[in-house]
């Protein structure tokens, strides 16, 4: 049987944003919008670096009931005769007993306090640098809009995905 590694996160969105570095004429400051109401949208994204295959959802809440979900909407991604292997980190959500994992998936957490060794982490940096910073929102449904435009952008070019995602000892882990 064949073994696909998985790298699993999630990304939070909405009306009180993030606000990033940006160029402005020299001499004047840039206004940057920023929203004072608190609503949000959570993606849970998912991303194979070997096959430049991904899965995602975008849900209301970040709890046990959305991971069950996104680990269904991940077991559907694994090729036949493969078993995935799910890496992520330590969140509540993640390690509860309620959880439901398909029989194709077998979940390995991070050592606590290590983002830097999930290449996911990566696919928020750059939605965030090209899709959600240094906006503002018409409300939830707006958020999600623009979480899933900025996800079907981000997985448009599997090259690129690649080249965020598949670091050299995940290169060295395929097997």
């Amino acid at each position: 049987m064949k073994i696909e590694l998985w790298f699993e996160d999630e990304l939070r969105a909405g009306l009180r944003g993030t606000i990033v570095r940006t160029w402005g004429e020299k001499g004047i400051r840039p206004m940057i919008p920023q929203q004072q109401d608190f609503d949000w949208a959570y993606t849970f994204g998912a991303v194979c670096p070997a096959r430049g295959e991904t899965a995602a959802i975008v849900v209301p809440y970040a709890n046990t009931e959305a991971m069950n979900m996104h680990l269904r909407e991940i077991s559907r991604g694994i090729r036949k005769r493969t078993h995935g292997i799910v890496v992520l980190d330590k969140a509540g959500w993640h390690t509860t007993k309620k959880l439901k994992v398909p029989e194709n998936l077998t979940l390995l957490p991070l050592p606590s306090y290590s983002p830097q060794l999930n290449p996911a982490e990566h696919l928020w940096e750059w939605m965030r640098r090209h899709h959600l910073s240094n906006r503002t929102y018409n409300g939830y449904e707006d958020i999600v809009n623009s979480c899933c435009k900025a996800w079907c952008d981000l997985v448009a070019d599997k090259n690129r995905l690649q080249s965020m995602c598949w670091f050299p000892w995940i290169k060295a882990a395929e097997i």
